[in-house]
């Protein structure tokens, strides 16, 4: 979603949403943004993980093997993104106080059917939605203790502004 687009929805719905500006692979924006959120709503209980930036490269084409940056880098945001926040807000949501049922929080992250069915050039974006998808059930035993789920979506291809990207005959 842009910028404009963020602030445009924190105009229409008022107090009930923050917008922060957030790089999910910085601990120190991470914990800024948990502690935004924090202050605003008195604590955090459900993050909902939706890192995701494709690329499409084939291991090897006729301009030679995979950019091992671009790999690099799409498992940075992706996955160690997503562990990043996963764990702050684990970590945020452990100070609640557990409701009823005991419960504390709940955390989703957003995989994609590409962690299953990973197609020609998706290397890099497959790799790092199935590490999400690997790391959903050591969390979710980690985190119960605490009363805190984690649970994984992978969902399928819906018009996104990362699906926007793709050129049409994707």
């Amino acid at each position: 979603m842009k910028i404009k687009n963020c602030a445009a929805l924190v105009v229409e719905l008022g107090d009930k949403v923050i917008f922060c500006l957030t790089d999910v692979t910085s601990e120190e924006s991470v914990n800024n943004s948990i502690a935004r959120a924090q202050e605003q709503f008195g604590a955090i209980h459900c993050c909902v993980n939706a890192v995701g930036c494709g690329w499409t490269e084939r291991t090897v084409s006729k301009k030679g093997a995979h950019s091992f940056p671009v790999f690099e880098q799409i498992i940075r945001l992706n996955l160690l993104g997503t562990f990043n926040v996963a764990s702050k807000a684990a970590q945020a949501m452990s100070e609640n106080a557990p409701n009823e049922a005991g419960e504390r929080g709940v955390i989703v992250n957003v995989a994609s059917v590409a962690a299953f069915e990973g197609q020609i050039g998706q290397a890099a974006y497959a790799t790092s939605k199935g590490a999400v998808v690997s790391m959903t059930l050591p969390k979710a035993r980690d985190l119960a203790i605490l009363g805190i789920r984690v649970m994984a979506v992978a969902p399928g291809m819906f018009h996104t502004p990362l699906l926007a990207m793709l050129p049409p005959e994707v």
